[in-house]
């Protein structure tokens, strides 16, 4: 029987499942859970809210609009990384990965002194009847800076594999560029791609640390939930923050929930395993 370098099922298996449970199941257990202290009527009440609606308003059009941007900008540096090679390449390649080890305050007082009236981006922006800082465009720009690099990373190992067999095979039947993108390229690389947009959808509905300075947190207008939340916890409305708290968390886990079973109806239309 061969020897195997890691331990046996039962241990790995317990050992990863409480590791789960401690880090993940436990802490959102307690957030669930301060928030159905609340009666039924008193969380409905705090969650539909009309400054609470208005921060869903502003964090889902915002989030929408930063992983649109993620979306198509992700890919076309994916393929440009994997296709082309360039003076800078590395250089490129890492400075994907720089929003990851930025912490988010210092990106937001960075995306906001280039966007800021007096700033390199705004001086030339704002006269142009184009407001990004203390504006709700803004939330699209820092959400996107802080989500682009999980489209990137996640459709690029997937562009590395692609088989060149299939696409020279199309070539010579006489497919064009934009044939062979759409119709070898693209139905190969779109799983990865939900996936890598959830991502980003995700993490732009929780952005906190660069929205808050660039945003300039109106209630109403460039209010997002995670500001809200923080704002209830500043009040000590410990109960009202857990129940704001909860939406976000409801939002994000449909969010995966429904592109996990897009990627799986598109893989078994495809016929891949």
């Amino acid at each position: 029987m061969r020897k195997r370098a890691l331990p046996g099922l039962g241990l790995s298996l317990g050992f990863t499942l409480t590791y789960l449970a401690v880090i993940v199941v436990l802490p959102l257990a307690a957030l669930v859970l301060k928030a159905l202290q609340l009666g039924p009527a008193e969380l409905w009440t705090l969650v539909t809210g009309e400054r609470a609606l208005a921060s869903y308003r502003v964090t889902l059009t915002m989030a929408a609009a930063a992983t649109l941007f993620c979306g198509l900008y992700g890919l076309l540096l994916a393929w440009i990384l994997v296709r082309y090679e360039f003076p800078g390449r590395r250089l490129v390649d890492a400075l994907v990965d720089l929003p990851f080890a930025l912490p988010t305050a210092v990106a937001g007082l960075a995306l906001t002194t280039l966007f800021a009236k007096n700033g390199w981006f705004g001086s030339v922006l704002e006269p142009l009847g184009l407001k990004v800082a203390y504006a709700p465009a803004g939330i699209a720009v820092a959400m996107a800076f802080t989500s682009v690099p999980f489209v990137v990373r996640t459709v690029q190992p997937v562009l590395e594999e692609l088989d060149a067999e299939a696409e020279e095979a199309a070539r010579m039947l006489g497919a064009g560029d934009l044939a062979i993108f759409g119709r070898v390229i693209l139905p190969m690389v779109l799983p990865a791609w939900i996936a890598g947009c959830a991502l980003a959808f995700a993490r732009s509905l929780g952005e906190f640390g660069a929205i808050v300075f660039i945003a300039g947190n109106l209630p109403f207008e460039t209010e997002v939930t995670s500001l809200l939340t923080f704002i209830r916890l500043e009040e000590f409305d410990y109960a009202g923050a857990a129940s704001l708290a909860c939406v976000m968390l409801l939002a994000a886990f449909v969010m995966l929930t429904a592109t996990s079973w897009l990627q799986s109806r598109w893989l078994r239309f495809t016929g891949n395993p």
